[in-house]
């Protein structure tokens, strides 16, 4: 509905999800017409800021000047990153610093159409004197230094034609790469984007030359201790100029990010937290991102065996101990079978991944279950600060109304008070699949109830037909869950598109290998 490109995904445990990038967000709040029928709005507050960092600032030790490049070529520093995240300020920052020395200073802003998450370049060039310089742009090779603010735009062959060159002051060219991917336009009309199939750290690494590249989650440290994505381009500066690779000034650049009058304490801490980073980066990675505070999602599954564990504390808090105790009841009879004919697990663990998603459809009583469970609430306490307060946005089935326009069911608002009609919603999980479960009776929730003995019928079709021949059919099957997404209508239309597909790739697998002759 909104084409934002704030709405990232986000890799979890239980496959992709979706987040939206606070720091980047416009606030038109578009994508509040998709279709999804429950999500919370917050309204009042602010973000908050990286109260941790500021406080373990006060334990961090001096930091020591690094020796800074001579000028006795014209040096080239290429600033790449997306629209919208501050690269040209960057630029504008390095050449007010250059002209407070009395340097020769020229920056070429390349935004293309200035799109937001578009890709932008900033090329740079300081000379002892102004005569020296003869030309803005950046030739093939005369980057001494990158500041790679995004890893894609940095992997671009316009920012790699820009490195490795021998006319610089450094030994090829030093670079310092934001690890953090940001997803592309691409990601807007395709769920399953990945990023570009080329290594993009191994493209930087080799055009540099050697190791001159260094690679870090700028954008992950950045925004945990600042509290805005927005710091993670002056983060970078701090970086490289720390590292001894930006021929300026500490005291001119920090002059010029007083000069620039936008945010001015903002952006000098930012620039003092990527110093210490390339002095010690591990322990800011440890002020950042304390082990304690990590996301589950970023720790997944290292075997079978964790997954299915997990999967079974999940299904016995969705519903009961019976319920998770049939859902391993499947895992370990495949984990068996397919072992003894294939000697592998690999079907076991597609099956144990999808059976469990397909147990676990988010009903009414789910949704309740996880706004009450606590975890919700510590994540917008996490993020948020001040007086603010919570809207839910639901749709009801037996309350709204469908649109007359797009014929979907339309949103209702709810405030606070809805948190204690969820906590009751949420003790009656257990009439969920009865006689008496009212929500279930909607055509939604038989579809899905109806998926699950589908895809039970499904895995014992692949046990008795399983060969090795057939092993990699039989993994597609069972990975079709996968493909079912969204809800009510959305979700409708997925799975009747992956039960035409099963149907197909099912016929296929039972027929009869075909032997050629010899």
């Amino acid at each position: 509905k909104s084409n934002c490109l704030s709405v990232e995904p986000l890799e979890t445990e239980y496959g992709r999800k979706r987040k939206i990038n606070q720091s980047a967000c416009n606030k038109d709040f578009s994508c509040v017409k998709g279709f999804c029928p429950s999500f919370v709005t917050v309204e009042g507050g602010q973000l908050k800021k990286g109260k941790s960092g500021a406080k373990a600032a006060e334990n961090f030790p001096p930091l020591p000047n690094p020796e800074i490049p001579g000028l006795q070529t014209p040096f080239g520093i290429l600033v790449t990153g997306i629209g919208g995240t501050g690269v040209i300020t960057i630029g504008q920052i390095l050449a007010m610093a250059a002209h407070l020395e009395g340097k020769g200073v020229s920056v070429l802003d390349m935004s293309g159409l200035a799109q937001k998450y578009g890709a932008v370049m900033s090329h740079v060039k300081i000379a002892a004197r102004p005569e020296d310089l003869h030309a803005a742009r950046l030739g093939m090779g005369d980057a001494g230094l990158v500041i790679g603010c995004d890893l894609v735009v940095s992997a671009s062959l316009d920012a790699l034609s820009r490195m490795g060159g021998e006319r610089n002051t450094l030994a090829g060219t030093r670079a310092v790469i934001n690890a953090t991917t940001s997803p592309t336009a691409a990601f807007v009309k395709n769920p399953d984007w990945q990023l570009p199939g080329s290594d993009l750290t191994h493209d930087i690494h080799e055009a540099c030359g050697g190791k001159n590249a260094d690679f870090f989650p700028a954008t992950e440290l950045a925004t945990a201790l600042m509290g805005d994505a927005i710091a993670t381009n002056m983060f970078m500066l701090g970086y490289a100029w720390q590292k001894g690779w930006v021929p300026l000034s500490v005291t001119a650049l920090e002059r010029s990010i007083e000069l620039n009058g936008v945010a001015v304490e903002f952006n000098r801490q930012s620039f003092v937290w990527g110093r210490r980073a390339a002095v010690d980066l591990e322990r800011v990675r440890r002020i950042a991102l304390p082990a304690e505070v990590i996301p589950l999602e970023q720790h997944l599954s290292r075997n079978l065996e964790e997954l299915v564990e997990r999967r079974v504390q999940f299904l016995s808090a969705y519903q009961d101990a019976a319920y998770a105790k049939k859902y391993r009841n499947l895992v370990r009879h495949v984990t068996t079978i397919e072992k003894d004919k294939i000697g592998s697990s690999k079907l076991a663990e597609v099956v144990a991944r999808y059976y469990a998603k397909l147990l676990a459809y988010k009903d009414e009583y789910e949704v309740a279950r996880l706004y009450t469970d606590g975890a919700f609430r510590n994540k917008i306490a996490s993020m948020f600060e001040g007086d603010y307060k919570l809207v839910y946005h639901l749709a009801p089935p037996l309350l709204a109304r469908a649109d007359a326009r797009t014929g979907e069911p339309g949103k209702m608002q709810f405030g606070g008070w809805m948190l204690g009609v969820f906590k009751i919603l949420a003790r009656l999980k257990g009439l969920r699949g009865t006689a008496f479960d009212i929500f279930g009776r909607s055509e939604e929730r038989r579809m899905e109830r109806a998926l699950i003995v589908e895809y039970e019928q499904t895995v014992t079709t692949l046990l008795d037909g399983l060969t090795q021949d057939k092993h990699a059919l039989a993994l597609e099957i069972a990975s079709l869950p996968e493909t079912i997404r969204g809800y009510g209508h959305l979700k409708a239309k997925s799975a009747a598109a992956a039960r035409a597909k099963g149907e197909q790739l099912l016929t296929h697998y039972r027929s009869p290998p075909i032997r050629a002759a010899a």
